[in-house]
């Protein structure tokens, strides 16, 4: 089983490879099927994995190291990794078969070309979840990136989505070449680029100097840029505004929550020892951002209209509270962390596919304009109003179980993830009372065209009166797998014993370099008890009555709320989201500056 963990990443490949090469002769059910059938089969190697006992490590080419020292690339299936990679394979799936008859394809059209760079995005993202060498890693990194360049700007003809795409492009290139820099200044003080082998030769010798520390700042960087971590983050809605819904799943579903455990996986391997930073400074830094990302992402959610923007600045508040979770540098910090970064894939993914629909049909994505045109399809009112519930943290959802989990490890965490995930989850049931009930007045105020949504195409070409059984079931199926994360009491558990295991930073090193497995890990905690049963339900019960209040006009959608009036910085805040790369890109310098002053303070 070992020698098949490539495959993981050499299926979609070369699925990819055969679609382009072949797509133009191709039927699109011809090509949607042979893309499904790399993803599940990348899908199954994943789970074969995981059922096995031990850690699989393939050095590829058999390239070992020779004295603790080596240049082969290294592939391991810890049990995050793998499930990381699982749940991308997955999710590519869901998405997939959602986009069946999605697109038009024009006459002599390339039948292939969308599901080719599926298929590539899922290999980047697979590839980096199982690397062990963090070249490689910034590697996989990157070709998420080109491809997600492309399938941003997949509708070419249109001038937003290819505005939309330049702006990815740059801040995520910019953080890609920060990536890059931390890892030359890594290479030049231990001759390594394998983590493992970073780490052990950091610790050989301890010395906490200005070499290291900036190495942990542009590494981070780059991967905070990806996880669209506040001040990182300013691509992140103006990309989901106009990105083919589809792909907007793919990225709020799996591609930030990448970002993040890129971060725990630099920080664990790396910098966790005593050469490395210390765990102080690393938290400090951490938490600052994780908490400034969540509460801007919950304000920003609220204020918005244009339902996919709404959605992304709400992914910007979970990434917040996952970086929060990620800082404890707990096991049960980190179990809970990673239920909820599945439970918010399966969640947010729905949402994203709720609102395809919506634009499919009525073509718009404004909440205003589509006020009551949504109750001839309230069976997705239903699957959208779920969606809002588990980003509420409603028990048994994994969102509300990998909350509880983190809010445990300290006092004063409940208030924020309680408020915040109240909030994000008010704005999407608002939308859901106003779209499918119509419920409250109408409104009719004029904005912008990338703020409101109301100037949009369907996707599909024409609107669609008879919904596509496929996108309704994998809407269905998306939130199955969110409440089973935490349903069934055997997955948590599992994931506590991976989440031990993932922060053994020792022992890690010894898996990977002397073939030494280390001990079984006793799990972390990982079940519903009362009190966080009952801080689930203070935050659904805050999400609803927040929705109930706003629909009725008593807290405006907009700066007017009496609550949120004394926040003199949040038109300000607002302003700041311009849609100019020039001010994205300044944000991410600035940001590379803070992170590395909360670093070294």
């Amino acid at each position: 089983m070992d020698r098949l963990l490539p495959l993981i990443v050499v299926v979609p490949l070369l699925g990819a490879a055969v679609l382009v090469g072949l797509g133009r002769r191709m039927t699109r059910t011809v090509a949607q099927t042979v893309a499904c059938g790399c993803a599940l089969a990348s899908a199954g190697l994943c789970l074969a994995a995981l059922t096995r006992g031990t850690t699989p490590v393939v050095w590829v080419g058999d390239w070992r190291p020779h004295a603790g020292r080596g240049v082969g690339i290294v592939l391991v299936g810890d049990r995050v990794g793998l499930g990381l990679a699982a749940l991308t394979s997955l999710l590519i799936v869901a998405v997939l078969a959602y986009s069946w008859h999605y697109f038009e394809q024009p006459p002599k059209g390339h039948a292939g070309a969308f599901p080719a760079l599926v298929l590539l995005f899922q290999a980047g993202m697979c590839g980096f979840a199982l690397t062990g060498d963090l070249f490689d890693a910034f590697v996989f990194f990157e070709l998420m990136g080109v491809v997600g360049y492309a399938l941003t700007g997949y509708r070419v003809e249109e001038a937003r989505p290819v505005q939309g795409a330049l702006a990815f492009g740059f801040v995520n290139s910019l953080g890609g070449y920060a990536t890059l820099m931390g890892i030359a200044l890594l290479y030049a003080r231990t001759g390594e680029l394998g983590m493992a082998q970073i780490g052990r030769r950091l610790d050989a010798a301890p010395a906490r100097d200005a070499l290291v520390l900036a190495a942990f700042v542009l590494v981070l960087a780059g991967l905070l840029v990806k996880a669209a971590a506040v001040p990182f983050h300013f691509w992140l809605a103006d990309a989901h505004a106009v990105a083919p819904t589809p792909v907007c799943m793919v990225f709020s579903g799996v591609m930030v929550e990448m970002g993040v455990y890129g971060v725990a996986r630099v920080q664990a391997t790396v910098f966790a020892g005593p050469g490395g930073i210390p765990a102080d400074d690393a938290r400090r830094a951490l938490l600052v951002l994780g908490v400034a990302g969540a509460v801007t992402g919950a304000v920003m959610c609220w204020q918005q209209r244009h339902v996919k923007r709404l959605l992304a600045f709400s992914t910007v508040a979970h990434t917040g509270l996952f970086l929060v979770g990620v800082s404890l540098f707990t096991a049960e910090g980190l179990t809970g962390t990673c239920l909820y970064a599945l439970g918010h894939a399966g969640a947010k993914a729905a949402l994203f596919a709720c609102t395809g629909i919506l634009l499919d049909r009525h073509g718009s994505v404004d909440e205003h304009e589509l006020h009551g045109r949504g109750r001839d399809i309230r069976g997705i009112g239903l699957l959208f109003a779920l969606g809002g519930l588990a980003l509420a943290g409603l028990p048994p959802f994994g969102t509300g179980l990998g909350k509880a989990l983190v809010e445990e490890q300290a006092p004063w965490l409940p208030a924020l993830f309680v408020l915040v995930s109240a909030v994000t989850a008010g704005a999407v049931l608002r939308v859901a009372a106003r779209v499918f009930l119509g419920a409250g007045e109408s409104e009719r105020e004029e904005g912008e065209p990338q703020t409101a949504g109301d100037e949009e195409e369907p996707e599909t070409g024409r609107r669609v009166r008879l919904l596509p059984p496929p996108m309704v079931a994998v809407t269905a199926a998306l939130l199955a797998g969110a409440l089973a994360v935490g349903a069934v009491p055997r997955f948590p558990h599992g994931v506590g014993a991976a989440a031990t295991a993932f922060l053994d930073h020792a022992g890690y090193a010894a898996l990977v370099l002397d073939g030494h497995a280390t001990a079984p890990h006793a799990p972390a905690a990982t079940w519903w008890t009362w009190p966080a049963a009952s801080l689930c339900l203070l935050s659904t019960a805050l999400a609803l009555t927040l929705a109930a209040l706003s629909t009725h006009r008593l807290i405006p959608r907009g700066g007017r709320a009496p609550f949120l009036s004394f926040l003199s910085f949040l038109s300000y805040l607002r302003r700041l989201h311009s849609g100019h790369v020039g001010d994205y890109v300044a944000w991410t310098m600035a940001g590379i500056g803070l992170l590395a002053v909360l670093t070294w303070w």
